[in-house]
């Protein structure tokens, strides 16, 4: 809930919530140069049918707002995300 907080109240914010406590979910650090670009061009648009064939959402996406994965977009999400998902990280 933290992690979508500035949805809160949005249409979509409670099937989201939904979608997200339904089963496991995997939180993963990745570090190198220029990795929030290349993580984000791995996991491809948020929109399945717009994502190309080879990356997480467009080999396996079937609807927008259960997009199977998140990558931060710059450094301060980035930041922001380690600090919720894994607090005793320097």
């Amino acid at each position: 809930e933290q992690h979508y907080g500035e949805h809160k109240g949005r249409p979509f914010y409670e099937p989201l919530m939904e979608f997200m406590q339904s089963g496991p979910v995997v939180a993963l650090v990745a570090e190198g140069e220029r990795v929030i670009e290349g993580v984000r061009t791995l996991a491809g648009p948020t929109d399945p049918i717009a994502a190309a064939p080879g990356s997480i959402r467009g080999d396996f996406g079937t609807i927008t707002r259960e997009n199977l994965i998140h990558a931060s977009d710059s450094e301060e999400s980035a930041e922001r995300e380690l600090k919720l998902f894994f607090p005793g990280l320097s």
